[in-house]
């Protein structure tokens, strides 16, 4: 199964650290946390994936081009210009790098990229500033026993997010940012059917929005409930408490 990364949006809330690079490129202990959420992916076996790019993606491009290099010892032979490699340490990643455009809404991010999803049944999908110690084999397990389009992953913040209504493992509706009352969110960690793609319109779509909302509708949307760690770096704020945490050796979401 493939994993499709959303890294294109602007970062606007963290403009901070977003000035020359996009948000998925923030590091957290010296990676980005786009490596963190791949690693994640990772522990569950799933090592083929498909990132959306958009603001600064050629910062992205950049760092893959780089990636064996940077995470490989090697020797340099600066007579004639060699380079010998002496230890790998990458990951046994495939990573595809699409152009979805800058101003895309995520909806529109998703259609691009279907046509590189083939004939696969189901694919993975979530934000690329989010991680947690999600259970994705769990997630994929639900989807498939569930049997319908798509499966959205909730967890349960502080209130400051809209919450789900829900029955069973069916979502039936959404309700805007209840305070402080445990409401499950959508938390990312999506699985989806490439027929998902019938319900988006074009690049000006908001996934959350009409294609979410009519997947509950028509009874096509179910809930995996993670109830473990689940943490966005929305802002300053949250990234200093994600470095904090990775910077003590308990990184929640470290689970490889």
């Amino acid at each position: 199964m493939k994993a499709v990364l959303l890294a294109g949006g602007l970062g606007t809330r963290i403009s901070e650290e977003t000035v020359n690079k996009p948000k998925p490129m923030i590091e957290i202990g010296g990676k980005p946390i786009l490596w963190h959420i791949m690693k994640i992916y990772s522990a569950h076996g799933i090592n083929d994936f498909i990132v959306c790019l958009g603001y600064k993606g050629y910062v992205i491009k950049e760092f893959f081009a780089n990636y064996y290099l940077h995470t490989s010892d090697v020797t340099f032979q600066m007579r004639d210009n060699s380079m010998h490699v002496h230890a790998n340490k990458s990951e046994p990643w495939s990573v595809t790098l699409v152009d979805t455009g800058d101003d895309t809404m995520i909806g529109g991010r998703i259609k691009r990229i279907l046509p590189f999803i083939g004939d696969d049944e189901a694919f993975c999908l979530t934000y690329g500033d989010g991680v947690g110690d999600v259970d994705i084999s769990a997630v994929i397990a639900t989807h498939r026993a569930e049997g319908r389009l798509a499966t959205v992953t909730a967890t349960q913040p502080p209130g400051r997010f809209g919450s789900l209504r829900y029955e069973g493992n069916q979502v039936l509706g959404f309700q805007e940012k209840p305070q402080g009352d445990g409401g499950w969110i959508n938390g990312g960690f999506f699985v989806l059917s490439p027929k998902v793609g019938d319900y988006i319109e074009g690049d000006e779509t908001v996934w959350e929005r009409e294609p979410m909302e009519q997947l509950a509708a028509e009874r096509q949307l179910s809930v995996y409930f993670h109830d473990g760690f689940w943490q966005p770096m929305d802002t300053l704020r949250d990234k200093r408490q994600l470095e904090e945490l990775w910077s003590s050796g308990a990184a929640p979401w470290k689970i490889w």
